[in-house]
Parts: structure tokens; C-alpha cells; sequence
């Protein structure tokens, strides 16, 4: 099955075609670094991510661009209300967000180009938009004409009519189009200024990213990413500009965005005051757990934040890390290798394990669906490390080699550590893990059978003895009252 993306551009999934036969260009719109990251910040890079490393795991070597748009409004308001210079206050939120970012097992991106090193990039490219016909100047500042960009709206999918019918009364009567964006703006009091053919002044915001986008990845490239509130203005401006001023079509070819993140089901915002900074969150949950969270919804739904859910990420967490515990501790329970070194069964189980996990990373990276698969493994994992402590089957040091080998590769590519020690873990944890995979197959049958005398006595005893059954995304699960 070949990989299969959703493309916003077109609003259907696409199969996957590189430029570059086994090369990946990817540009994804990073931080402003005004403050610590928040949740929001977490979900794109930690897809990202994910996305580089599977595409990676598959054979492509990938070029990964992440900016900082350390010129922006709210890093000199921020900077003016402390008394110290812009740049003071970008690299103190650049060296936060590496800080949680590494926490989080987010990889390094290959470039982290900032605005401020770019002017020149910047200003050459909007000198030819003015060239071409595509900008103006007004009393210094330097505005892109959107009517001149006959597909403007493609991406998002308006119409400049319903914008201009849509847009404010007071929008500023220097412009030829209410639409019109700011591609450069004049110095004003208190701002830090570069000197450009129109004056001292800055960047306008969606320009930076065309310019650097454009500089190490070329005209056309393969993947640009960010939220989904990117979609309109920044990355409709994006393509408008880029493609004015190269002549090139498409600017890039694969345009993904990941959903909201949304606090019992409103979205995140600081003047709802449900605005989560990651590293708060991180003194109450570890930065695995939060990783897990984010992964464990598709990357283009929303995803609800509460602490019910992280709750709920962490014991599925210790799931998956218990059933490597358990396996590894065979070793030192079942010393003797007692099996005829045979390690068929377990190659039949990996290898539909990974065609599943592969299946769903190739459906435009499904990590619900791939987190899924890895209980599935867990499962069997629970259960032949049951079966070897309750001498119903050999140990085989080759046969679990082969299971924690799949085990771990699988998880590597969701950037998941099952190496670290699940609370309260021994063999015996294991062991319960194992027997109630048994029990919860058994109800299933029974259920399926319709036998519902058998499945809610299973159910009522378990109760009894305080545990509950519960439905999740993975299947029936477990947990103690």
C-alpha cells in the first residue's frame, strides 16, 4: 500500500509522489517566541515529527525546514513592557521551546532559519513583487495586491467577493482591496528597523516564510505544515506571494494541517483562560504521557485536553511499557532456553503487526489507528509471556528477542520510550496483563455468541473484585476502581 495524504489544497487524500525520487522537502511554520510553548505549540511539532521519522523508516531521506519568526509584534510589545531589546526576548523563548521540545522526544528539524537573519531574502523578494505588479508602496509601507493573483483563495477555499463583503468598515483606505496584506511595514517609534528601498521599517508577517521556504527548499517543494488556523491568511498569502514572484506553480504540493486543540470541547484560547503552557503541564505528567495524548488522536481532528484524558493516556502508557517489562523480565524468570529455537510464531505475529502498523501510518498518518496496533502486539506479547511463567509454553530467548525487537522498532517511529520502568512494574504486573487479555477475549466470544448470561457474569465478578471494563478507541480495557 502506497502512502496516501490529505492534501488541504485539493480537500482530498492524495498518493504520495516526491519531487525527488527518495527525497522529502518539508517546511513546517514554527514558534513566535514571545513565551513558553503552549499545548497548541506541541501538537504540530510532535506530528511533525512522527511524519519525518516514518517517512524516514520507509526509505526517504528528508530535509526538514522549521522557521522562528522572531520579528513580530507581540516579542516587541513583550520586549518594550520588560525594558530590554527584541532579540533578548526571542532567544529566551527559543531556548524554552528546545527545552520542552526535547522533553517531548521531538527530534531536531535540519534548519531553523529566523527572520531577522533573512532581511535580504525578504526584501529581494518583495522588491520583485513590486517589480512584477503584484505590490505597492504607501507613505512606506508595502502592501501585496491580491486581485492581481487571479487562484487567490485557492487553499482556503473562499472567494475575494465574500471577503470583501465580510471585511471590517474601518480597514485601512490606503489599500486597493480590503484583503490587500502587508508585505513590508515603516518603522514606527519603540520597533526595531531595517533599512529597504521604501524606508526603515520590518516584515510583514506571511513574507518571511515564502522568503526562507523559498531560499533552502526551492521553488516547488513537497510538504508544508502547521495548524489548521494557518490555512487563511498565512499559507493562502503564502502561495499568493511565492507564486507571483517565482512564476512557479504549485509552490508547494502537499499542504497538511493539523486540528485544534480544545478544552472540554472549546477551543484553547487565552481569553477563554483554558490556555495550557507545556511546561506546566509537564509537573503533573511526563513528557511521554503528553506525547502519547497528542498521538492518540489523528492528527487533523481536534483534540480535547483535560486532565480525564491525560489520566486516561497515562494508564494506556503503562500498558504498552508493561508488556515490555514483562518480556524482558522472562529472561531472568525463565534463565533456560526450554524451546527448540524455533521463533516461527512470533515472526507470524510481528509480521501482521507490522503490515497493520504500516497500513494505518500509510492512510495519512494514522497514529490512533498504528497506536492500536501496538496494543494488539502487547496483547500478544501479555500473552505468551502468561503462558511461559505458567509453564504452558516454552521460553524462547530468540522468539522473544524477535517480539521486543518489533516491539520497540514499531514505537521508535511514534518517537514512544517503552523501555522506562511502568509504575509499580514486576512480573506479576505482567501477569495480570496477560490474564486479563484472556479474560476480556473470553467475554468478547461469549458476547459475540450471544451467550450474555456468561459475559455479564464474567463482567459482575470482575466488578466484585474491583475492576471495570470500559470502551476506548483500542477495544475493551481495563482498569482497577
Amino acid at each position: 500500500m502506497s502512502l496516501r495524504v490529505y492534501n488541504t489544497l485539493t480537500k482530498q487524500k492524495e498518493e504520495f509522489v516526491p519531487m525527488t525520487a527518495g527525497q522529502v522537502k518539508t517546511y513546517v511554520c514554527g514558534v513566535t517566541p514571545y513565551n513558553h510553548p503552549h499545548i497548541g505549540n506541541a501538537r504540530p511539532f510532535v506530528t511533525w515529527d512522527v511524519i519525518k521519522r516514518y517517512l524516514e523508516y520507509i526509505g526517504y531521506k528528508v530535509y526538514h525546514v522549521q522557521n522562528f519568526t522572531d520579528v513580530d509584534d507581540k516579542i516587541i510589545k513583550t520586549a518594550n513592557a520588560e525594558g530590554v531589546t527584541w532579540d533578548v526576548i526571542a532567544n529566551r523563548y527559543i531556548a524554552a521551546y528546545f527545552e520542552v521540545m526535547d522533553q517531548l522526544n521531538v527530534r531536531r528539524a535540519d534548519l531553523y532559519p529566523r527572520v531577522s537573519g533573512h532581511m535580504a531574502d525578504i526584501i529581494r523578494m518583495v522588491k520583485t513583487l513590486v517589480d512584477k505588479g503584484f505590490a505597492y508602496e504607501k507613505d512606506g509601507d508595502v502592501y501585496y495586491a491580491v486581485t492581481r493573483f487571479e487562484e487567490y483563495g485557492k487553499l482556503s477555499g473562499r472567494s475575494l467577493d465574500d471577503m470583501k463583503a465580510g471585511a471590517r468598515v474601518d480597514v485601512d483606505d490606503r489599500k486597493g482591496h480590503p484583503m490587500d496584506f502587508a508585505l513590508w511595514k515603516s518603522a514606527k517609534p519603540g520597533e526595531p528597523a531595517w533599512e529597504s528601498p521604501w524606508g526603515p521599517g520590518r516584515p510583514g508577517w506571511h513574507i518571511e516564510c515564502s522568503a526562507m521556504s523559498l531560499k533552502y527548499l526551492g521553488e516547488t517543494f513537497d510538504f508544508h505544515g502547521g495548524g489548521s488556523d494557518l490555512v487563511f491568511p498565512h499559507h493562502e498569502n503564502e502561495i499568493a506571494q511565492s507564486e507571483a514572484c517565482t512564476g512557479v506553480e504549485p509552490f508547494v504540493r502537499y499542504w497538511l494541517h493539523n486540528g485544534f486543540i480544545t478544552v472540554n470541547e472549546e477551543k484553547m484560547s487565552k481569553s477563554l483562560g483554558n490556555f495550557f503552557l507545556v511546561k506546566d503541564i509537564l509537573e503533573h505528567y511526563s513528557p511521554q504521557v503528553l506525547r502519547f495524548f497528542i498521538l492518540s488522536t489523528h492528527y487533523r481532528s481536534p483534540l480535547d485536553f483535560s486532565d480525564e484524558r491525560l489520566d486516561e493516556a497515562q494508564r494506556s502508557l503503562e500498558r504498552l511499557t508493561t508488556a515490555m517489562h514483562s518480556l524482558k523480565q522472562l529472561a531472568t524468570v525463565q534463565p533456560a532456553d526450554s524451546s527448540d529455537g524455533s521463533t516461527a510464531d512470533q515472526e507470524v505475529i510481528v509480521r501482521q503487526a507490522k503490515e497493520e502498523f504500516l497500513a494505518a501510518m500509510n492512510d495519512d498518518f494514522n497514529t490512533s489507528l498504528a497506536i492500536s496496533v501496538l496494543f494488539g502486539l502487547a496483547k500478544e506479547i501479555n500473552i505468551y509471556c502468561s503462558a511461559v511463567t505458567g509453564g504452558k509454553a516454552p521460553y524462547s530467548a530468540a522468539g522473544a528477542a524477535v517480539l521486543q525487537s518489533a516491539y520497540q522498532e514499531l514505537a521508535d517511529i511514534l518517537g514512544i520510550n517503552l523501555e522506562q520502568e511502568p509504575a509499580g512494574a514486576d512480573a506479576q504486573d505482567g501477569l495480570l496483563e496477560g490474564v486479563m487479555d484472556i479474560v476480556i477475549d473470553i467475554r468478547q466470544q461469549a458476547r459475540q455468541n450471544k451467550d450474555w448470561a456468561t459475559a455479564d457474569q464474567i463482567r459482575n465478578r470482575l466488578q466484585e473484585i474491583g475492576i471495570v471494563l470500559e470502551d476506548s478507541p483500542q477495544g475493551i480495557r481495563w482498569k482497577k476502581k
